[in-house]
């Protein structure tokens, strides 16, 4: 049960219990101490009781004094004890009353002494005056008769008893008082002791049992801790490698964008020559006009055309190589675009994007081979047209006759040629307009990838920093852990 306490509640429970113990100890204590206090204060009063009437029997004495004083000497100034004492009576015995109203018995005693005292003051008082009156004769012969003896003799008797009454009072409070703190000492020391042991032993457990809950769960911390430095360990290793693969895709988008660069260079080029067999073709279809004017200038014409037809043939083979070349950069393009798309598949879902990037640049370089094919085609009609147009040129200067006809065929077959050509610049121009687009691309996808090699990067920095802490948290709880396993030990 207490096992399954919070570290506050043990805690707290071995403080409520040390707490428990000092407040026992010190409520006995301050009931002793006040008992002790209250029974000083009594014997204190005792005492001043004592005194008081001792002062009484003092003050009556003084005044017995000053009287036989005066009787012997008729001097006044030997009644100086007798009237001091006369006032000191009053009013020590009127402080012995108050301070004797809680006892019964010594009241009644004071209500019995009263009238002795009056009667004895009253007996001096004559005493006096016949001495003033009677001479010392007739007075000795009063105070020779023993009255103001047996008045004394009262009057001390019934002091003497209060006073003893007085003395038995202090014996006893003397005796509860040496009791109460005897059951004080005993208190605090077997008190103390006790509470002692009792802290000491239940701290011993308290300590023992938060010295397993702190190993258990130091141990928790450190199989957490254990299992954070090898995911920590796999998450850098990854990350190295994720880093790896966006170099070697970060080169591969490079050497694409260079690609893409010369394929727009060849795009171009393809569009010059093809504006500049457009221009041929116009001025082929000028000439067969001008042979369509002047059949005479036939033969002179033919030898033009043929020369013109030979140059258009060398252009179309031109034209040939470069749509070779546009092939063969789209078909680098396309395995270029499958590469990246692969090396996106493997970057998981940060190559998403660049593997979206990667298939429109595959379907640009299909777009690309198709516009290359139909161009082809066109050439090899344009080849076609030539071979004929010479065929035709070579059996019209055989036959002038039929050169009206073969001119017309001319200017149709260079009406093609002109629309051939027209649909070459356009193509031409759409695979330089494409591969400005996948040059766009490219240079996106080549920002795409930088910004997942910084965060892979970042990644690698936080896994690293990750397996640090990890480490220095399996340092701190084996400290811990043998600071506890000492602890209880100890």
């Amino acid at each position: 049960m207490v096992g399954n306490w919070t570290f506050g509640r043990k805690l707290g429970s071995a403080f409520a219990v040390t707490v428990v113990a000092l407040i026992a100890i010190a409520v006995t204590g301050y009931r002793s101490t006040k008992s002790l206090i209250a029974n000083d204060e009594r014997v204190a009063h005792t005492h001043q009781v004592r005194r008081q009437i001792a002062e009484l029997l003092s003050s009556v004495v003084n005044a017995e004094t000053g009287q036989r004083g005066f009787v012997i000497t008729a001097k006044d100034e030997f009644l100086e004890p007798y009237n001091a004492a006369l006032l000191a009576i009053d009013r020590t015995f009127a402080g012995v009353r108050g301070l004797t109203l809680d006892n019964e018995q010594q009241t009644r005693r004071l209500d019995s002494m009263r009238p002795v005292i009056d009667a004895k003051l009253a007996e001096l008082k004559r005493t006096i005056d016949q001495r003033r009156a009677a001479g010392f004769e007739a007075t000795a012969t009063v105070v020779a008769s023993g009255e103001g003896k047996l008045t004394m003799d009262r009057i001390r008797s019934i002091i003497n008893e209060m006073d003893q009454d007085e003395a038995a009072l202090l014996e006893t409070r003397g005796r509860e008082a040496a009791a109460s703190t005897e059951i004080t000492t005993q208190v605090i020391v077997w008190g103390g002791l006790a509470a002692i042991i009792v802290t000491i032993l239940v701290g011993w457990l308290i300590t023992s049992s938060l010295a397993k809950q702190i190993s258990s769960a130091v141990r928790h911390v450190q199989s957490s801790s254990t299992e954070l430095q090898s995911a920590a360990n796999q998450q850098a290793s990854g990350a190295r490698e994720q880093s790896t693969a966006m170099v070697e895709i970060s080169t591969t988008i490079s050497e694409l964008l260079a690609t893409s660069r010369q394929i727009a260079e060849s795009a171009q080029r393809v569009s010059q020559i093809a504006a500049q067999t457009a221009g041929s073709a116009r001025t082929g279809d000028l000439t067969v006009a001008k042979g369509s004017e002047a059949i005479a200038s036939v033969r002179r014409q033919v030898d033009l055309i043929v020369e013109r037809m030979l140059e258009l043939g060398t252009k179309s083979q031109q034209v040939g190589a470069v749509l070779d070349i546009v092939a063969e950069l789209a078909e680098q393009t396309n395995i270029l675009a499958i590469n990246a798309t692969i090396e996106a598949a493997g970057a998981g879902d940060a190559g998403r994007r660049f593997g979206v990037v990667a298939d429109e640049i595959r379907k640009l370089a299909d777009r690309v081979a198709v516009s290359t094919k139909a161009i082809r085609g066109m050439v090899d009609d344009v080849r076609g047209a030539v071979n004929t147009t010479v065929m035709a040129t070579e059996a019209g200067s055989k036959a002038v006759d039929v050169g009206g006809t073969q001119v017309a065929e001319m200017a149709t077959a260079f009406r093609q040629i002109t629309s051939l050509v027209g649909t070459t610049t356009d193509a031409a121009r759409e695979i330089e307009l494409s591969t400005k687009q996948q040059s766009t691309a490219v240079e996106q996808v080549n920002i795409a990838i930088a910004n997942v090699a910084q965060a892979t990067r970042e990644t690698e920095t936080s896994a690293t920093q990750t397996l640090q802490t990890a480490a220095q948290l399996i340092s701190l709880s084996t400290n811990l852990l043998k600071l506890v396993q000492t602890t209880g030990a100890g």
